[in-house]
C-alpha cells in the first residue's frame, strides 16, 4: 500500500467531497478518512444485517475500507462513493458467507446446569445471530428524516426479521436488504453485484415469497419507549426476576418462541415456554437481576444470577424480547457473556444492584 499523508484540521474537514476525493487519491489518508466515515457505521449494520453477527460485521467493514483505500485510485465515479462502498462490502458479506468460516458453537458458552426439554422444532443449523446494541443503531437512525423512517430503521434489524433472512440464499439475501431495506434501483443492484437486472427481479421475488412466509402478520409493536412498551417491559421484569413463571406466560402471546442462539433450538407456544421456564431457566431457587438496555431496536437486558454465597451477581447473557401490542412474542436469550461489554455492562455486579 502506498504511503499515507495525513492532513490534521479544519481543512480538509471542510472541503467538499469531490475536493477530498482527489486528495484520497494523491495519497492523502485523513481526506480518504473524511470521505468515508459518514458511511461507515451505515456500513456495519449492512454487514450485520447480511451476516447476523456484529464482530463479523465490524470484520467486514475494516475490510471494506481497506480494500477502498488501496483501490481509491482506479475509482472511476460511475457511481457514488456510497454506492462503491456498498459494493465492496456486500461482495465481501457475500465471500465470508460461501467460505462457511463461522465461529464454532462453544459449548461452553451455551451450557446449563440442567438438561434442557424436548423442543418443539430444531433448525437444520445453529443461528449464527448476535444481538446489535442500540446504542450503535442510533447513529445511523438518527440520520434518517421523521420517526417513521428511524422506526423502519430498527424493523430492519429485528431479531424476527434477521432470523427470516437467514432462511435465505446468500444472493437473495444481499438482493433483499438492498432493494427493499436499502432502496436501492435494480440497476444499481445488478452493478453491485455484478448480475443482471432480470437475475435481480427474480432473486427479490424468491426472497420476497420466503419472507412473507417466515414472517407471518402480527400486531406491530409499540414504539419505543412508549408508555406501552414500558408497561409490558416493567411487568415482565418484576415477574423474571422473582422467578414468577405464571405472570411471564401471562405476558406472552399464544405462539410466542423461545430461542437461544447459536443453538439451533425453538420452544414454540405457551405450554413448551412455561415447560423451558420452569424447569430451566427460573426453575428451583435461581433468581436473576436484569439490567434494562436495547438490541435491535427491542427492550433488552443484560442477565445476571445471583450466588447466595456471595455478593456478587454474575453475568448470565444478553436477554432480548419481541413484542406485539401489549404482549411479548418472543423471547430470545444469548448466553455469550461476552456480548455484555458491547451494551456497556460488566461481566459481575454487586448484590446490592436492582435488590428489591
Amino acid at each position: 500500500m502506498r504511503e499515507v499523508s495525513l492532513v490534521r484540521g479544519s481543512d480538509v474537514a471542510q472541503r467538499p467531497a469531490g475536493e477530498l476525493l482527489a486528495l484520497a487519491r494523491g495519497g492523502d489518508g485523513e481526506a480518504f478518512r473524511r470521505l468515508v466515515e459518514p458511511y461507515r457505521r451505515e456500513l456495519q449494520v449492512h454487514c450485520y444485517r447480511v451476516l447476523g453477527s456484529v464482530h463479523d460485521a465490524e470484520d467486514l467493514v475494516q475490510e471494506t475500507l481497506l480494500a477502498a483505500w488501496r483501490g481509491i485510485g482506479g475509482f472511476e465515479e460511475r457511481a457514488s462513493v456510497r454506492t462503491w462502498l456498498y459494493r465492496i462490502a456486500t461482495n465481501r458479506c457475500l465471500n465470508a458467507l460461501r467460505a462457511g468460516g463461522r465461529r464454532l458453537v462453544d459449548p461452553v458458552a451455551v451450557r446449563t446446569e440442567v438438561a434442557l426439554p424436548e423442543p418443539s422444532h430444531r433448525r437444520s443449523e445453529p443461528s449464527w445471530l448476535e444481538p446489535y446494541p442500540d446504542s450503535l443503531l442510533d447513529e445511523v437512525a438518527d440520520r434518517a428524516p421523521g420517526p417513521e423512517a428511524r422506526y423502519e430503521v430498527r424493523e430492519s434489524v429485528s431479531l424476527a426479521f434477521l432470523t427470516a433472512l437467514q432462511e435465505l440464499p446468500p444472493k437473495q439475501r444481499a438482493v433483499l436488504v438492498l432493494r427493499d431495506v436499502l432502496g436501492f434501483r435494480a440497476a444499481e443492484v445488478a452493478t453491485i453485484l455484478d448480475t443482471s437486472e432480470n437475475a435481480v427481479t427474480s432473486a427479490l421475488k424468491r426472497a420476497r415469497g420466503t419472507l412473507a412466509h417466515e414472517l407471518p402478520a402480527r400486531e406491530s409493536a409499540p414504539l419505543p419507549n412508549s408508555p406501552g412498551e414500558r408497561r409490558v417491559v416493567d411487568d415482565f421484569a418484576r415477574a423474571f426476576q422473582t422467578g414468577d413463571v405464571d405472570a411471564v406466560v401471562e405476558l406472552l402471546t399464544s405462539d410466542a418462541r423461545l430461542t437461544m442462539p447459536p443453538m439451533p433450538l425453538e420452544y414454540r407456544g405457551l405450554d413448551d415456554v412455561r415447560h423451558f421456564l420452569a424447569t430451566v431457566a427460573l426453575h428451583h431457587d435461581r433468581r436473576h437481576v436484569l439490567i434494562p438496555t436495547r438490541a435491535n431496536g427491542q427492550p433488552a437486558f443484560g442477565c445476571y444470577l445471583r450466588d447466595p454465597r456471595t455478593p456478587v451477581l454474575h453475568a448470565h447473557g444478553v436477554l432480548v424480547l419481541t413484542l406485539a401490542g401489549d404482549r411479548i412474542t418472543g423471547l430470545t436469550r444469548f448466553h455469550d457473556n461476552g456480548f455484555l461489554p458491547l451494551f456497556g455492562l460488566p461481566r459481575s455486579l454487586r448484590a446490592s444492584i436492582g435488590s428489591a
